[in-house]
């Protein structure tokens, strides 16, 4: 089995927890910034908490943290399924994942989200 120190997996997770200021929630899951805060995009939060890089709560590895949206502005109508974390100022997706279920959202209103769990699994 090969071995990493957390120490090269967090790396990576700090530049999240450094530079991540903008959640989406996307009507697909993004692959750039530009799909995620463009054209996928279905709302969004700038206001975010990040923590980490701590110990995974399962399995083995690192992760990192965005804290729970309680009141993400809606800015399309559509059916979101997943979502985005961006370095805006960097023009970046940082990371991105499925929904734990998609949900029908109106622009206009607002939306909440769980906490996003970021992980860097250790190797096997």
């Amino acid at each position: 089995m090969a071995f990493i120190a957390d120490i090269v997996f967090d790396s990576g997770l700090s530049y999240i927890t450094t530079n991540a200021d903008r959640v989406d929630i996307c009507s697909a899951e993004p692959t750039t910034y530009t799909l995620a805060t463009v054209t996928n995009t279905l709302g969004n939060e700038t206001t975010i908490t990040t923590t980490g890089p701590v110990d995974a709560d399962t399995g083995s590895g690192r992760r990192a943290v965005i804290d729970a949206i309680t009141s993400g502005t809606v800015t399309g109508t559509g059916t979101a399924d997943s979502w985005g974390v961006s370095y805006v100022t960097g023009t970046a997706l940082l990371a991105a994942g499925q929904l734990t279920g998609s949900q029908a959202v109106t622009n206009g209103n607002t939306f909440t989200l769980d906490a996003i769990s970021i992980y860097i699994r250790d190797a096997t």
